[in-house]
């Protein structure tokens, strides 16, 4: 087992032990809805050390509205199923309102079972279009949607010469509404989708997309789904001859794709949320993470301390734990000064900017990209 592992699984045990551990009758509870199981835990479990990092600090000053903050963690598994029962014993136990999202796929759901409750829902990772829709009018999405990434993406493509593309996704929410999106943009510029397949999560043999990938010749590849998988792919395309450009979707920002996909890694483009060690206002929140956590925050770590800060400052607006009152707060933000930058909502309840950066794979790690097509600096 990896150190970061066990350090991350230490958190979870510390979760009954900090300052936002058990819940008492009379604290604020927030839901805490992340995946701490499967293969997209390490992500979940950032994202939860830095709402109870948010919560611990809240907690320190003197609480909120005189109570302490309970984080009450729910295990989304990245599972639509688990999701769903994960939310629905989040409601019963009464939670004031709930921070987290990762997996599109498998926070859908959770919006009607939050919404028949009336919870505000700050959604700090996931990023589907389709949650849009679903939206009832309690959830609020503070990282950038898939037509932000999309955007982010054809810029990058066309500066880069790009004319044909293989677009390879999972048939899930998050990644084939990315894999749509982009299709749909790509060909209304003129340009070609030579390849568009649909893969099986957990696949672990790409030989038959790689053999047509090489047969169409795409000046591109654009996988849209999670890393583990992806990794794969990535090491199946370079060892199989593609020499071409890959690029990669959000879920595929973290360190363990360099470890699973080696040196094929090298030169690969990722679109992603501004992480920590990319933002200046993120210095302090860096070092604090670090001496608690013992270990640096992860890709979603920066958006989800931001969601647990906006929760508390829409409760504090409201003045009560009202839930309406709460909703109708988070409805009014304007500018909320959070570390991954200012939180404003469109009238759909969507960040008003887009967060996209440009990632590149270089020296084993991730890199700012800021050549030919890259958005402007967070």
């Amino acid at each position: 087992m990896k150190r970061r592992t066990i350090l991350a699984i230490a958190g979870l045990f510390a979760f009954g032990l900090g300052g936002a551990g058990p819940a008492h009758a009379a604290d604020i509870k927030i839901g805490a809805q992340v995946p701490t199981s499967g293969s997209e835990a390490p992500y979940g479990i950032d994202m939860l050390n830095a709402i109870r990092m948010a919560a611990d600090q809240i907690n320190a000053k003197g609480g909120l509205l005189g109570e302490k903050i309970s984080i009450l963690p729910g295990d989304s598994a990245c599972d639509p199923q688990a999701a769903v029962n994960a939310a629905s014993k989040l409601v019963s136990e009464n939670i004031t309102g709930v921070v987290g999202g990762y997996c599109s796929g498998a926070t859908l759901p959770t919006l009607k079972v939050y919404g028949d409750a009336h919870v505000p829902f700050v959604i700090t990772a996931s990023n589907s279009t389709e949650l849009i829709g679903a939206n009832p009018g309690n959830a609020f999405m503070i990282n950038s949607t898939g037509f932000d990434q999309v955007k982010t993406a054809v810029a990058l493509f066309k500066a880069k010469g790009i004319k044909t593309l293989s677009i390879i996704n999972e048939g899930d929410a998050y990644s084939a509404n990315l894999a749509q999106l982009t299709r749909k943009a790509w060909e209304k510029m003129g340009n070609k989708v030579v390849d568009y397949e649909v893969v099986s999560k957990g696949q672990q043999d790409f030989s038959p997309v790689v053999t047509r990938i090489r047969e169409r010749h795409p000046d591109a590849v654009f996988w849209t789904a999670y890393y583990a998988d992806g990794a794969l792919l990535i090491k199946q395309l370079r060892q199989g001859g593609y020499t071409g450009m890959i690029a990669l979707g959000d879920g595929n920002n973290s360190p363990k794709l360099f470890q699973l996909a080696g040196a094929a890694a090298e030169g690969v483009y990722c679109f992603s949320n501004p992480t920590a060690n990319f933002l200046p206002a993120a210095k302090t929140f860096i070092a604090d993470y670090q001496k608690q956590f013992h270990q640096p925050p992860g890709p979603y770590s920066a958006l989800s301390y931001d969601g647990m800060m906006l929760m508390a400052h829409a409760i504090k607006v409201a003045g009560s734990t009202d839930k309406m009152k709460i909703i109708a707060a988070l409805k009014a933000t304007h500018a909320f000064p959070g570390i991954a930058g200012p939180i404003s909502f469109t009238k759909e309840n969507t960040l008003a900017r887009s967060n996209f950066v440009v990632l590149l794979g270089k020296g084993g790690q991730w890199t700012l990209y800021t050549g030919p097509g890259a958005p402007a600096a967070p």
